[in-house]
C-alpha cells in the first residue's frame, strides 16, 4: 500500500468509529429515556411511584382505582400500578416487580396486616418509602399510614343502632376479616360501645372475611334463628347487595316507618349506599374517603421523596396525624356518618346522603 492509501484506510476507520460512537450515544439516550434514566424520574421529570391496588371486586376499591391516576396528575407524580387481588403473597411479588422497575416509593393497602411485615422490612432496607392506605401494618415501619379512624366507624354504627332500637333488641354485625386491623378495630369498638352504652342490645358477631356470599349466608342463618333481629351492621359495602336481597326475600325490606323494618348501617359511602339511604332501604353509612385515600397516599409518597418529615398534630386538610407507636404515624382522615335525616345519634352528628361534600356524590 502507498502512504496515501494507508491514510485513506485510517480515515475510513476513524469515520466508522465516530459514527459507531455517535450511534451508540443515540441508542443509549433512547434506552435511558425508555427506562426513565434509572433515577426514578419519568418522561416529564416527575418521580415515579408504585401503587398496588388491593382488589377490584368492590365498588369502593374500584372508586379508589379510578381516583388514583387523577390524583397522581394533581400531586405531580407518575405511577406504575399492580393489583394484588386480596392476596398478600401476590402483593409481595408485585412489590418486587415495582422495585425492579425503579419506583422511588410504593403505596399499598395490605389486607393481611400481619403478613406484610417482611415485605416492609425489605423495602426499608432498600430505602424505598412506603405509605399504606386504609390499613395499618401490625409490625414494620412505613412513612405514613393514610386511613380514617376505624374504631370511630364501629362507635358511630353502635350509636346509630342503639338510638334506633331505643337501647334494646338484637343486631347482627357482619365483620370483615379479623386478620385485618380494620376488621379488628371496627369489631372491638362496636362491641365495647354496645356493652358500655346499650347493654340491653344483643350483638351476634359473624366473621365474613370481607366476602359478600359468606355474609349473606350467615345473616340468613341468624334471621332464621332470631326473626326478631332489628339491626344489621355491615363493616363494609361488600355485604350490601346480599343483605338487601335477603331482607326483600323475607318481606323485611320496608320503609323505616314500618314496624318490620330492620335498621341497616354500612361502611364506605359508595354511591349505591347513598342511593339506598335516600330510598329508605338502608339507614346509614360511614363515608370512607376513597378520593382522599388516593390523594394523600401520593401526597405523602412525594413528601418522602422530597425529604420532608411530619409530626403528630392537626393537618391542613381537616385531619389529625397521630403516633400509633414509636416511629409510625397515621393521618386519620375525616369519615362522616351519613343518615337520611342528617340528625345526631348518641352525640354523633351526621350528614344527609345528598351532601355534595361526599365523594360518593362526585365520582363519575
Amino acid at each position: 500500500m502507498t502512504l496515501e492509501s494507508d491514510w485513506i484506510a485510517m480515515k475510513a476507520k476513524s469515520i466508522a468509529a465516530g459514527t459507531a460512537l455517535a450511534l451508540c450515544a443515540v441508542l443509549a439516550a433512547a434506552c435511558n429515556s425508555a427506562s426513565n434514566s434509572g433515577d426514578g424520574a419519568g418522561a416529564t421529570g416527575a418521580p415515579i411511584v408504585g401503587v398496588d391496588y388491593p382488589r377490584s371486586d368492590t365498588d369502593f376499591w374500584n372508586s379508589y382505582i379510578e381516583y388514583t391516576p387523577k390524583m397522581a396528575a394533581e400531586i405531580g407524580v407518575e405511577i406504575k400500578t399492580t393489583n394484588s387481588q386480596n392476596d398478600v403473597a401476590k402483593l409481595a411479588s408485585n412489590v418486587q416487580t415495582l422495585v425492579s422497575q425503579g419506583v422511588k416509593g410504593i403505596a399499598m393497602a395490605p389486607q393481611d396486616t400481619a403478613a406484610i411485615a417482611p415485605t416492609l422490612t425489605t423495602l426499608e432496607t432498600k430505602k424505598i418509602p412506603v405509605v399504606t392506605i386504609d390499613t395499618r401494618p401490625d409490625q414494620g415501619n412505613v412513612f405514613m399510614v393514610v386511613r380514617a379512624d376505624n374504631r370511630a366507624y364501629g362507635e358511630k354504627a353502635c350509636h346509630f343502632l342503639g338510638a334506633k332500637l331505643n337501647g334494646a333488641g338484637k343486631v347482627v354485625m357482619l365483620q370483615g376479616d379479623l386478620a385485618s386491623v380494620n376488621g379488628r378495630d371496627r369489631t372491638e369498638a362496636f362491641n365495647e360501645c354496645m356493652k358500655a352504652k346499650y347493654p340491653k342490645i344483643t350483638v351476634f358477631g359473624e366473621a365474613t372475611n370481607w366476602d359478600g356470599a359468606i355474609a349473606s349466608q350467615k345473616l340468613q342463618i341468624r334471621l332464621t334463628e332470631h326473626p326478631d333481629i332489628k339491626g344489621v351492621y355491615m363493616q363494609s359495602s361488600f355485604a350490601l347487595a346480599g343483605t338487601l336481597q335477603l331482607l326483600k326475600q323475607r318481606n323485611l325490606l320496608v320503609p323505616p316507618s314500618d314496624p318490620k323494618h330492620v335498621f341497616v348501617v354500612s361502611n364506605d359511602g359508595i354511591p349505591q349506599e347513598l342511593k339506598e339511604i335516600g330510598a329508605g332501604n338502608i339507614d346509614a353509612t360511614v363515608s370512607q374517603p376513597a378520593d382522599l385515600y388516593a390523594k394523600y397516599a401520593l401526597h405523602y409518597l412525594k413528601a418522602a421523596i422530597d425529604g420532608k418529615t411530619f409530626q403528630p398534630g392537626p393537618t391542613d386538610h381537616d385531619s389529625t396525624i397521630i403516633q400509633v407507636r414509636p416511629g409510625l404515624l397515621e393521618d386519620q382522615l375525616s369519615a362522616p356518618l351519613v343518615t337520611a335525616d342528617g340528625g345526631t345519634y348518641g352525640e354523633v352528628p351526621s350528614i344527609k346522603p345528598d351532601d355534595t361534600s361526599l365523594w360518593g356524590n362526585t365520582i363519575s
